[in-house]
């Protein structure tokens, strides 16, 4: 019987290496780089990583369960310009306007999970066609040109403001961090996908409602997507549907960094929020570097590509060694396997 403790030596060997690699940014960046460990500096990444760090947090379940959404980015994009049209043409207050949004949002994941979990398509085709299917219902309401960006300044503060020393959309992160660590590590829904994510089949046998728990967590993805569009929205303070571009690839790469195997069945929400921060902190620290040959920021999308296959390598590679040890130990001790 399988007890698990090989993907848990992976898991937390793979979190500690990010962690190393964490405090490594850290020195360097603070030692060549312009106002990095500044307050207004570190305010600064908060600000930016909020977004892909809420996708972030919500791509760990579907990952967790076997699955993949490629469409949380076209969905940021298409949400926040239908949060623009309902503020700027219908002339909606931005709270009705937002509710709305996290509902749209919710039947976007939805139909997501509709179609991988009744029609049983893979959910690796069925995102990556709403993927193209939301971008470009975002680019037709807005004719590929248009941009909202007559909001209130009330609206608008949730974006710049701060509140007991932290901006206001890092509270928001906080609490919805805590509400996934929560079902991830300490609810059945957490242990559902985990199981889902090992072995489907085996989850049916066992009386889990494997549908229902795969739905559940493309709709929260859905809703949370939305959600970091109404925050987006009110950093930049303007919608466009080109808005969330590139951001389900960056949320895939901090939750695979962080531990979370591509293949479904483990991972951790820590293990994720330490992907988050080494790729807000490398964007960020880049930035801050003065540009050698012009590079420094193209050097951004380089090294944040070679952490992903560095993260997906790393993983294989040592759930490779703790299987080598193990079989190592079975081979020396064979009255162990013989008396169980």
């Amino acid at each position: 019987m399988n007890t698990g403790k090989p993907s848990a030596f992976v898991r937390a060997r793979s979190e500690l290496v990010l962690m190393i690699f964490l405090v490594a940014e850290l020195i360097i960046f603070s030692a060549f780089g312009r106002n990095f460990l500044t307050a207004d500096n570190l305010s600064n990444i908060v600000r930016h990583s909020t977004e892909i760090g809420l996708l972030a947090l919500v791509m760990m379940p579907v990952i967790l369960t076997g699955g993949i959404d490629l469409s949380v980015g076209s969905l940021l994009g298409l949400c926040a310009v239908l949060f623009g049209t309902m503020v700027q043409d219908a002339g909606l207050p931005p709270l009705v306007a937002g509710g709305i949004t996290l509902l749209i949002g919710g039947l976007a994941g939805g139909f997501n999970a509709l179609l991988i979990t009744r029609v049983r398509l893979p959910a690796l085709i069925v995102t990556l066609g709403t993927f193209s299917l939301f971008r470009g219902l975002a680019e037709a309401i807005t004719k590929g040109t248009a941009t909202y960006s007559k909001f209130p300044e009330s609206f608008l503060a949730l974006g710049s403001a701060t509140f007991m020393g932290l901006p206001v959309q890092a509270w928001i992160f906080i609490v919805i961090a805590m509400v996934v660590w929560l079902l991830v590590h300490r609810t059945t829904f957490g242990r559902s996908w985990r199981a889902i994510g090992f072995s489907p089949e085996g989850a049916r046998y066992a009386g889990l409602p494997v549908e229902r728990r795969i739905a559940f967590a493309h709709v929260m993805a859905g809703i949370v997507a939305a959600l970091a569009a109404i925050i987006l929205t009110a950093r930049v303070t303007q919608a466009r549907a080109e808005a969330g571009t590139g951001y389900e690839l960056l949320a895939i790469t901090a939750v695979v960094l962080g531990g979370t195997s591509i293949f479904g069945g483990t991972g951790s929400v820590h293990g994720t929020l330490l992907g988050v921060a080494s790729i807000a902190v490398l964007t960020n620290g880049l930035s801050r570097i003065p540009s050698i040959m012009g590079v420094s920021r193209e050097l951004s999308g380089v090294l944040t590509g070679a952490l992903l296959i560095f993260a997906l390598s790393s993983g294989v590679l040592m759930k490779f060694l703790s299987e080598r040890r193990a079989r190592r130990q079975t081979s020396r001790n064979p009255s162990t396997t013989s008396n169980a």
